[in-house]
């Protein structure tokens, strides 16, 4: 069981409070939800703290090393998250998210989700953990780390204490990436069930972002803010589409569901500036089950309430409420949220690769240092490459630089000798492969370097979808690999020498 984090009492009251460096800090969204009579019966980030007082752990995180865990707290109470002490903590080794606490005081902590109706990629069917490392965001030009959630990964606790069941009266919102998504079930934060099924009809509320289109739909593309209720992702009182439901294209967002009897609402909104609309207020879903709602409490993040896990996206901050919190309360948490100041921060760190420059990759694992990442038809493997080799193989093992496909803030490797063929993962193999356009093509082809776990001037690189794994070299063949895991290629031992590299011009 997890150490509660410590909260004052003075946290669950709007006001304005004195904190230990004798500054003031402006109320949180908690305190004002509580003043609105809403208060928070769960408050996540591992952001920020979402009280002005709140000066606890904020989330926990465990490195790869040596399985040791750190808790990351604010740098004051009321503040942004110390992502120093968690670079500290971390460095040279991978880490994960491993607990994101609960700020309200009542312990509803979200750790690994368990199975359910799917079953996750890990040991027993758990879920994965994020990385520590894949949201880099700041605050008030404060660095600060997301929850970067790939397919397979969720979080859940399905013992939550004090939130709304059956049709009782709850809101909820949650800051995100309105950049990364996909069209999977489900990138949901909310209520859902305690058993990890899917139990019926209304068993659900929870906010939902993406481009699933099973379900209900919004006008345009997408990806839409929508409510999960079970069997069924709802856009507005329709069960298919409700124009009023607008396409969102901001880098960050706010998304608020909120339901009682006979009503429910979804609003959402630019998280870095201007205010909340509302994309539907009014009566439940036209289909049986969803009036009177039968919500279980449980508490879900990255996933279903089935542990439906195919699903991608990236989470801020979120707090689930008891009772249903009124526009204005949540018109001040929207403006509380511009006021954090939410803005992007570098994806990459270490030697920089230019844009347009031929590189090569050499191995720096003892015994493997005169292999370099090259291809064989689509298998991307090592091969020992010299000044004397063929300038066919000079060429399989020379790559030119782009800008990431799928993320301009990382990069992509382009074959030299197959114009138009990029490095790509399928199934965490490394491939050679056409671009064929595709949103996942793009994400799979993007890579983002960064400041290797051996240090002497290599390089690690890590794959911008799956920010656990890295590009790595096991029995000469190149995978992204997890640092310990399920899969013979993740394996701990040589982890960190073999996902490093020498980055150098190529040879062609």
């Amino acid at each position: 069981m997890f150490p509660r984090p410590s909260l004052e009492r003075g946290a669950r009251l709007l006001a304005l409070g004195l904190v230990a460096t004798s500054s003031l800090v402006a109320a949180g969204p908690c305190d004002i939800y509580a003043n609105g009579g809403t208060p928070c019966i769960a408050a996540h980030s591992t952001t920020r703290a979402l009280y002005s007082a709140f000066s606890g752990s904020l989330y926990q995180v465990r490195r790869g090393s040596d399985n040791t865990t750190a808790a990351i707290a604010p740098l004051s109470a009321g503040g942004v998250a110390s992502a120093a002490a968690q670079d500290s903590f971390c460095a040279g080794t991978t880490c994960l998210i491993t607990v994101i606490y609960d700020q309200s005081g009542r312990g509803n902590h979200l750790t690994q989700a368990p199975p359910g109706g799917f079953r996750g990629p890990e040991s027993n069917g758990y879920d994965n953990l994020a990385s520590a490392v894949g949201a880099p965001v700041t605050l008030g030009g404060r660095k600060a780390y997301g929850v970067f959630v790939s397919p397979g990964t969720g979080y859940r606790n399905n013992a939550v204490r004090g939130s709304a069941v059956g049709d009782a009266a709850e809101g909820m919102y949650a800051v995100l990436d309105g950049t990364h998504y996909n069209g999977a079930c489900c990138f949901d934060y909310g209520n859902a069930e305690t058993n990890s099924l899917d139990t019926g009809n209304g068993h659900m509320e929870a906010i939902y972002f993406g481009t699933n289109t099973a379900w209900g739909t919004g006008s345009g593309s997408g990806p839409w803010i929508m409510a999960d209720l079970e069997n069924g992702l709802f856009s507005g009182i329709n069960t298919g589409n409700n124009g009023g439901n607008p396409s969102i294209s901001s880098r960050f967002i706010t998304a608020t569901v909120k339901g009682q009897p006979k009503q429910w609402a979804i609003r959402g909104a630019n998280a870095a500036s201007g205010s909340l609309s509302t994309y539907y207020n009014g009566a439940r879903p036209r289909v049986s089950g969803y009036d009177p709602m039968h919500k279980e409490g449980a508490i879900i993040l990255g996933i279903g309430g089935d542990n439906s896990n195919g699903a991608q996206g990236t989470f801020y901050e979120g707090v689930m409420t008891s009772g249903y919190p009124s526009d204005a309360t949540e018109n001040s948490v929207q403006a509380d949220i511009v006021a954090a100041k939410y803005a992007t921060a570098p994806l990459t760190s270490g030697p920089g690769l230019s844009v347009g420059s031929s590189v090569s990759l050499r191995a720096t694992t003892s015994g493997y240092d005169t292999r370099y990442v090259a291809h064989s038809g689509s298998t991307i493997n090592t091969q020992v490459v010299s000044s004397s080799s063929s300038a066919a193989l000079k060429q399989q093992a020379s790559w030119t630089v782009r800008a990431g496909l799928g993320n301009s803030g990382c990069v992509s490797f382009e074959s030299r000798d197959s114009p138009g063929s990029f490095i790509r993962h399928n199934n965490f193999a490394l491939l050679l492969g056409a671009n064929d356009g595709s949103k996942q093509f793009k994400e799979d082809a993007t890579f983002c370097p960064q400041t290797s776990f051996t240090g002497q001037g290599t390089t690690s690189v890590r794959a911008w979808g799956y920010p656990t794994r890295f590009v790595r070299h096991y029995n000469n063949v190149a995978y992204i690999a997890s640092n310990g895991g399920v899969h013979a290629f993740d394996a701990a031992a040589a982890f960190h020498d073999d996902a490093s590299w020498v980055v150098s011009a190529g040879f062609a």
